[in-house]
């Protein structure tokens, strides 16, 4: 079937458009019926596929650290509070790499932030793998914090700002997605290193593995487009122009050529006024504490259930490695723990699956008030197996951490992330997504460094009790600050970002014609 296209859309070379509306164009059949949904072209799916590969290996190395713990523990003699220590530093890395570097993906732009931090991962990855000691392995694992922080703006950023808004919600959190499949990855890697080599430096290993899928990655960000739209708020209309023709190649072509209309004088005055405090004025003061108080309360509860699930599985299961008398019954209680947490791990992908289904179709908000809920309810099933011995206490564990991790990943864990990089105008995205990030991990950070040192302090049953309060808080804030992102367009948010929203339409006079 040949495939021609029309020379109609005239009208709009004259006036020129936006980016996203070039974005959002749809071609029609030869009937002048639209198409029902914006083809994505190959560089779309380029620069998704690489942004999602950063995504999977933050879970591979965060989740995998629950794996290798014990081990680490064991080879440099490690105490509760190292223990902490360890469980922290790479989440207070991702805390600062978020809010610095994330940051500068407004300054710089969002290309050249997407490969800096790739680079960063890969190097402090190789020194982990080869860490002389316990300062070292400290430093090594914030490094590798700092990479995967500035992931969290630059890679949302770099997906939004270049797909149609109608399939926003689902391609962001379906990269978003292989985060929960890098944690299941990262258990099972845990537990094929440790039946390989079962010996107490395996833990080595397990972050090697990485080094070699990073390098690929790395290699292929070097041939993605910039984002158009942040050219374009930077004044660099021609290269915008040039970037969004690049990304929107097809065959047959469409648009023929992209015109972009003059910049809105509110463009000019917010490049001017891009600075951190534009974050807390009035216009854009909701939009960050909805993108930043959910996720912080979201985050205390995610890290510290994913990061010890391996070791209150060993615990409840019998098998806790405090106790263990010789290498040997650390490694296998260890193997154990990471079954068991595998199991629970799925729940996080069979989650995500509904999030990306839904987000688009349900809305952001009612995903995670409903999210936080379920998350409340999972956490305090868990804590009845303190009533319990044997079975029955297992299964009330099983039972309430599988709920919680489907409803985290349903709800909270993937809303958050989502809503923080669509809140903000785009020039001070890449700042507002990296502010949200960074002060939600500073609840990772809290709960990774408190986690062990509460666990035995005030008991699990406490301690789960304080996160249902924590999730139902977040219900509230969600509800209380909502903003509305479903099916609007990147460039209403950022002119309305308080307001409510009703997708933007291009009209059919707009619309490239392709004879399909």
């Amino acid at each position: 079937m040949s495939e021609q296209p029309s020379s109609h859309a005239s009208h709009e070379h004259a006036t020129g458009r936006t980016v996203q509306h070039y974005i959002d164009e749809r071609p029609n059949w030869p009937d002048g019926t639209p198409v029902p949904v914006t083809p994505m072209t190959t560089m779309q799916w380029r620069i998704w596929s690489l942004a999602a590969a950063g995504k999977f290996f933050e879970g591979l190395v965060v989740f995998m650290t629950g794996v290798a713990l014990p081990l680490i523990a064991n080879e440099f003699g490690l105490g509760a509070l190292e223990h902490g220590v360890v469980g922290a530093a790479s989440l207070a890395g991702i805390l600062v790499g978020a809010l610095l570097l994330g940051g500068l993906a407004d300054q710089f732009g969002r290309k050249l932030m997407f490969i800096v931090e790739m680079v960063l991962f890969i190097i402090f990855l190789v020194l982990l793998s080869l860490a002389p000691s316990y300062a070292w392995l400290v430093v090594f694992l914030f490094g590798i914090g700092l990479a995967l922080g500035c992931d969290y703006p630059t890679a949302h950023l770099i997906i939004s700002e270049s797909i149609p808004t109608t399939a926003r919600g689902r391609l962001v959190l379906g990269a978003f997605a292989f985060q929960a499949v890098g944690a299941l990855v990262g258990t099972a890697v845990g537990y094929v290193v440790l039946t390989l080599d079962p010996d107490v430096t395996a833990w080595r290993w397990m972050y090697a593995s990485a080094i070699i899928p990073g390098a690929i990655v790395l290699a292929g960000r070097f041939f993605v487009t910039e984002s158009a739209p942040w050219l374009f708020a930077r004044g660099r209309h021609r290269d915008a122009e040039r970037e969004t023709a690049r990304l929107l190649l097809r065959k047959p072509a469409y648009p023929k050529k992209v015109v972009l209309a003059a910049p809105h004088p509110h463009t000019a005055a917010e490049a001017e006024n891009s600075g951190w405090m534009a974050l807390f004025t009035s216009k854009n003061r909701r939009a960050t504490i909805l993108a930043s108080v959910p996720w912080f309360l979201q985050d205390l509860s995610t890290y510290g259930i994913g990061i010890f699930t391996p070791t209150i599985l060993a615990a409840t299961l019998g098998h806790d490695s405090g106790n263990a008398r010789n290498v040997a019954e650390i490694i296998q209680n260890d193997i154990a723990a990471a079954e068991g947490a595998a199991m629970i791990d799925v729940l996080l992908i069979v989650g995500i699956i509904f999030a990306v289904l839904l987000a688009d179709r349900v809305g952001r908000i009612p995903l995670q008030i409903l999210g936080f809920i379920g998350c409340a309810a999972g956490l305090l099933i868990a804590s009845f197996s303190a009533y319990y011995d044997g079975a029955m206490g297992t299964a009330l564990i099983f039972i309430g951490f599988m709920l919680f991790n489907f409803m985290t990943n349903l709800g909270p864990n993937a809303q958050t992330y989502l809503l923080a990089g669509e809140v903000f105008p785009t020039a001070i995205r890449g700042k507002g997504a990296g502010f949200a990030a960074a002060f939600a991990k500073i609840g990772a950070v809290l709960t990774a460094f408190g986690f062990p040192i509460l666990l035995s302090a005030i008991g699990q049953q406490a301690l789960l009790y304080g996160l249902v309060a924590m999730s139902l808080l977040g219900a509230a804030v969600t509800w209380w600050f909502r903003i509305e992102t479903t099916g609007v367009s990147l460039d209403d948010v950022g002119k309305h970002g308080h307001h409510s929203h009703t997708a933007p339409t291009v009209p059919a006079t707009e619309r490239g014609t392709v004879e399909l």
